[in-house]
């Protein structure tokens, strides 16, 4: 029997607790280089503290999901309680050096596990910006309250485990326990609980719109949604959506030509006192109507809000801290989303819908937003309207989402043969699987392997199409990234989505202008080549790919070897097979001894916004192993 897990725990607490300490060994098992112990119990030295945890090993994953049981100091008596999520963030955090200045973009360096302890195995791939020292009170702060927010979500969750009826929403909101490598993913610093009810996914919350109305003279706007082949602005696009929540009364008294801007009502209290703001209020430029309306849900990044049956969803500026960046809008981020929807309609969709029809990009095809006086951007009065093609009908799945394990319990016929402990932290993948294997009576890893090969051409295939054909890479992670299920539980097909995630290739320059002349002016989207490839290999190889596969592994429903083998075969046919494809992805994931990856908890702790500066110095990346080579 497999033992249980402390994620299984029945006070919500205990649970969350292991759930962030797995998450942060997971990091430094990574970012540090940890091997794999010989005997079941991983030896993590902390010099600077004069002292090492041991850490019972569950299960070691190729791809970096490993799974733990709860650490303890080596040197405490026997009868000391294991070290919690914040202990472990505070010692963890004295261990971790300033990062040094390196060369742009580096040659590659050995495997990760090499270098002697307690250095970090890797170095960042372009040089910091100055001002990114070490920060563990802050990173300590934001694991405690990562931990009591998961813990609410646990609870709650154990009350209510019964989804509601839209099944994207559903999923939208499965997204208990967050980014599996993340020190810190589900802190939201400045969210008071009450605040944590209305806006947070995990919790079901929902909320009315906050309302502005904009005058023209300071109105920044651009649309290509379009209706039986007319544009549609974005402010009759928002005014449709006010139609069904604002009173008649409201929008009757709104001056000759103001527009309805929405906003999150947190971001509307956040920016009210910003002296840019303020004096467009004062002067009536911007008149707040307040929050009106009927509720929209949070979806799983917080800020991107939907409703059901609505055509559009919103994505919203939000000034709060989740994970790696504070989320309000970039004025080049509005334009790069129309861009890739101006791009697409001018031809490139046609050919990649011929190749891969299955998958699509979900457009972000109109915005608004406000400029001051001196007709500069204000920051955090933006929405991006994005085309919502789903019905609550339809089975669509951020893939985060369908891997991340639910700490509460589930009905017994959900459970795998291997899962014969309960509860179990099953998670939507373990249930779909196994009910496949239980209609078609086939093995369980069999399935799982076939399941996995349909993920690979319905959605790894089209992206590395996109790439190869057009030099346009995605930033296509498990959270960006959308399955689409058929009855049975297969893979179908795809969706993209994130109006940031965009590396067009500069050697690609001349061809993507052709498409469409002017791009890049003003999206700021061409990037080097070399840090394409980086940023490709890591969101789709990485994250997405064998964060797949260590799912699988993870929650015993296959062998993380023989997927990988699997996918090796996949890569290997698109780099050298009657069916290559033109991107470089699969001969660099082949053929790398190394693969550069992202490292969230050096990115944390060394307060790194990802959304502030270029794009190759937002967030720190070290030298893994390739687990892809044999």
């Amino acid at each position: 029997m497999v033992p249980a897990h402390p994620l299984d725990h029945a006070d919500p607490h205990t649970a969350a607790q292991a759930a962030a300490v797995e998450s942060l060994l997971r990091c430094w098992v990574r970012e540090a280089g940890l091997p794999a112990p010989a005997d079941g119990t991983l030896r993590v030295p902390l010099p600077a503290s004069g002292t090492a945890l041991l850490v019972p090993v569950h299960h070691w994953s190729p791809t970096g999901w490993h799974r733990f049981g709860l650490p303890r100091l080596a040197d405490a008596p026997e009868q000391s309680p294991p070290a919690d999520a914040v202990t472990l963030a505070a010692l963890l955090s004295r261990e971790t050096p300033e990062l040094p200045e390196t060369p742009d973009v580096p040659e590659p360096l050995e495997p990760a596990g090499t270098p002697a302890q307690p250095r970090p195995a890797g170095t960042p791939a372009s040089p910091r910006p100055a001002g990114h020292g070490i920060d563990q009170v802050a990173l300590v702060a934001r694991v405690a309250d990562s931990v009591r927010r998961t813990t609410d979500f646990i609870r709650e969750r154990r009350k209510h485990p019964t989804d509601g009826p839209d099944l994207f929403l559903a999923a939208e909101q499965a997204l208990l326990l967050g980014h599996p490598l993340h020190p810190t993913p589900k802190s939201r610093e400045g969210l008071t609980d009450a605040e944590a009810r209305l806006y947070s996914p995990e919790l079901r919350g929902s909320f009315p719109l906050h309302w502005l109305a904009v005058a023209p003279s300071v109105l920044a706007a651009d649309s290509a949604w379009t209706e039986s082949g007319r544009i549609v602005t974005a402010d009759r696009l928002t005014a449709r959506l006010a139609d069904s929540g604002l009173p008649l009364p409201v929008r009757r008294t709104l001056p000759e030509g103001y527009a309805l801007l929405p906003m999150h009502p947190w971001q509307r209290h956040a920016v009210g006192h910003r002296p840019d703001v303020a004096a467009l209020l004062a002067t009536g430029l911007l008149r707040d109507l307040g929050p009106l309306g009927v509720p929209w849900h949070p979806t799983s990044s917080v800020r991107t809000v939907h409703r059901s049956g609505a055509p559009a969803m919103l994505k919203l500026s939000l000034g709060l801290h989740i994970t790696n960046s504070r989320r309000e809008h970039l004025r080049k981020e509005l334009h790069r989303g129309l861009e890739v929807h101006r791009l697409l309609r001018a031809g490139l969709s046609q050919q990649w819908q011929a190749a891969h029809p299955g998958f699509d990009i979900v457009r972000d095809p109109a915005w608004l937003a406000v400029d001051g006086a001196d007709g500069h951007p204000v920051p955090g009065l933006d929405v991006v309207i994005r085309h919502n093609p789903f019905t609550a009908a339809d089975d669509v799945s951020c893939v985060a989402g369908l891997v991340s394990p639910r700490p509460y319990p589930r009905a017994a016929e959900s459970l795998s043969p291997a899962m014969d402990t309960k509860p179990v932290q099953s998670s939507r993948l373990a249930e779909v699987v196994t009910r496949l294997a239980a209609r078609t009576g086939r093995p369980l890893a069999t399935v799982a392997v076939e399941w996995f090969l349909r993920y690979l051409e319905h959605v790894v295939r089209p992206v590395l199409w996109l790439d190869g054909e057009a030099g346009i890479a995605l930033e296509a992670h498990q959270q960006n990234t959308l399955l689409l299920l058929d009855p049975d539980g297969w893979p179908t097909g795809g969706r993209y989505r994130d109006n940031q995630g965009y590396y067009f290739r500069d050697s690609r320059r001349t061809e993507l202008e052709a498409r469409l002349p002017g791009i890049g002016e003003h999206s700021d989207t061409f990037v080097s080549d070399a840090v394409t490839d980086e940023r490709f290999a890591y969101y789709l190889g990485i994250n997405n790919v064998l964060g797949l596969v260590g799912a699988f592994g993870s929650q015993r429903l296959a062998g993380e070897h023989l997927l990988l083998a699997a996918f090796r075969r996949f890569l290997t046919a698109a780099a050298c097979g009657p069916d290559r494809m033109r991107s470089s992805l699969p001969a660099r994931l082949l053929d790398s001894p190394v693969l550069r990856c992202k490292a969230n908890l050096l990115t944390r702790l060394h307060g790194m916004d990802e959304l502030v500066g270029p794009v190759d110095t937002q967030s720190v990346y070290v030298t893994i192993a390739n687990p892809l080579r044999p």
